[in-house]
C-alpha cells in the first residue's frame, strides 16, 4: 500500500498530465493478476475476473474461431487506444481485420478492430453501455456486442456513423443472434451463456 500512497503523493505534487502510457505503467506495477484494469475517459476501472464472465467470452471466442479459423486475429484483455480523451480499453474480446499489424509502439490500432464483445461486470457495466459504446462508435467498430449476465440479455450495436450506432437489437440468453450480413457473418448461439 505504500506504493499507492507514494504514487498519489507524486501525482499531487507533480500535477503532471497523465497520459495512457503512464497509467498503464502504473497499472502493470500495482494491479494483481486476475484483475482487469483499463482506462476509460481518464479514470482507471478495475474489476476481478469472474468465472461467468470468462465462460461467456470463451463461447463467443469459439464461435468466431469456428467461423474464421484459429489463425484469425483475436485479442482478449489487450490494450487498444480508442478515440476520446484517455481511452485505453482492454476489450473482453476484439476481432481485428486480416493483415492488421501493431503500430510503432507495438499496440493494435483501433482502425483495425472489426468486432468487440464486452461482458458486463457489476462494477463497470455503465462504462460498457456508455463511454465505451460511444468510443467504439466513434472508432467505427462495425459490430459491438454486449452480453449482460445480470439481465440475461445481449445487446448488439451496428452501423456506426457520426459517433453513434444507428442500429441496435436485444436478444435474451437462449436466443440465436443473427450477425450474418455483418463482418462477423455468423449466427451466435447464446443458449449456453451462464447468468449471474
Amino acid at each position: 500500500m505504500t506504493v499507492v500512497e507514494t504514487d498519489r503523493i507524486e501525482m499531487a505534487d507533480n500535477d503532471v498530465e497523465w497520459d495512457l502510457d503512464r497509467w498503464f505503467e502504473l497499472i502493470e506495477r500495482m494491479v494483481p493478476e486476475g484483475i482487469k484494469a483499463e482506462v476509460v475517459e481518464g479514470a482507471v476501472s478495475m474489476v476481478p475476473q469472474r468465472n461467468v464472465h470468462w465462460q461467456i467470452i470463451r463461447r463467443v471466442l469459439y464461435a468466431v474461431d469456428d467461423r474464421f479459423g484459429r489463425d484469425t486475429l483475436m485479442m482478449t484483455d489487450v490494450r487498444i487506444d480508442f478515440p476520446g480523451d484517455q481511452n485505453g480499453f482492454c476489450p473482453d474480446l476484439a476481432k481485428l481485420k486480416d493483415g492488421a499489424k501493431p503500430n510503432q509502439e507495438g499496440r493494435w490500432r483501433y482502425q483495425d478492430v472489426e468486432f468487440v464483445a464486452e461482458v458486463i461486470s457489476r462494477g463497470t457495466g455503465l462504462n460498457d453501455y456508455g463511454p465505451k459504446k460511444a468510443a467504439y462508435a466513434a472508432a467505427e467498430v462495425p459490430v459491438y456486442l454486449v452480453a449482460d449476465p445480470y439481465q440475461g440479455r445481449c445487446h448488439v450495436y451496428t452501423d456506426p456513423k457520426d459517433g453513434e450506432y444507428r442500429t441496435q437489437s436485444k436478444s435474451d440468453f437462449g436466443d440465436e443472434i443473427d450477425l450474418t450480413g455483418t463482418v462477423v457473418d455468423l449466427v451466435l448461439k447464446t443458449d449456453s451463456f451462464p447468468r449471474d
